[in-house]
């Protein structure tokens, strides 16, 4: 990740009302930076390699770490875009308990307090997306949409960061669950949303108000 990148996330966590919650998906060279500027807040860590998770906790004691089994492919992207609009009133819908949920793209096998937590921000940086095999980050993009929109207690609006946003699965999944009307920033390849809460008995369905390929992004490209 680039300076600009880390300086323009670590702006956001500064302005976060303490205790800052903060949710990353992925174990990175930043890892531990992410855990010493929110020291006064709540970091949780996300990642598919059980391994690196018992690493860094052997020598980290104080992280907060989790892994889950991210079942998609890069690959199979748009076969699950298409599962996604198939169900997207049912059990892929923008609000919900994702402890629940049957969707192929959620992730539903982290500890159940996690579901629970009002998050202030989330970092998608992982898993890994370099080639068709990989499970991409299709299911955290998702995950992320869900959980901001979804939370109970805490600020309005949730910061979703979402690292190499130039690929193609993160572009295309940003689009469809994190939405164009919200993305606000663009720093080199890091695309920032802004999403607000959203109540689960509206008469609207999908995660955008609008559709995203019509809609010009209030971002700054820098």
């Amino acid at each position: 990740m680039s300076s600009v990148e880390m300086s323009h996330i670590a702006s956001v966590l500064r302005g976060c009302a303490a205790p800052c919650n903060l949710l990353v998906f992925g174990l990175t060279h930043e890892t531990l930076l992410w855990k010493s500027l929110n020291h006064k807040g709540r970091t949780v860590f996300v990642d598919e390699s059980a391994y690196l998770i018992s690493k860094l906790e052997e020598k980290h004691p104080s992280i907060e770490a989790y892994d889950v089994q991210f079942t998609t492919k890069v690959s199979e992207l748009y076969d699950l875009i298409e599962h996604y609009k198939g169900e997207v009133t049912k059990e892929c819908r923008p609000v919900q308990n994702l402890l629940f949920s049957d969707c192929k793209l959620a992730i539903n096998d982290l500890p159940n307090h996690i579901y629970d937590v009002a998050w202030d921000a989330i970092l998608v940086d992982g898993p890994r997306g370099y080639s068709g095999a990989a499970p991409g980050r299709m299911m955290a993009v998702f995950t992320a949409g869900v959980l901001a929109r979804s939370k109970r207690g805490g600020a309005r609006e949730t910061h979703v960061f979402v690292h190499e946003f130039e690929r193609e699965v993160e572009r295309v999944c940003s689009d469809e669950f994190l939405c164009r009307e919200n993305l606000v920033e663009v720093k080199d390849s890091l695309g920032h949303f802004v999403i607000g809460k959203m109540e689960a008995d509206r008469r609207r369905f999908g995660f955008c108000s609008v559709s995203g390929a019509s809609v010009s992004p209030k971002a700054k490209s820098t």
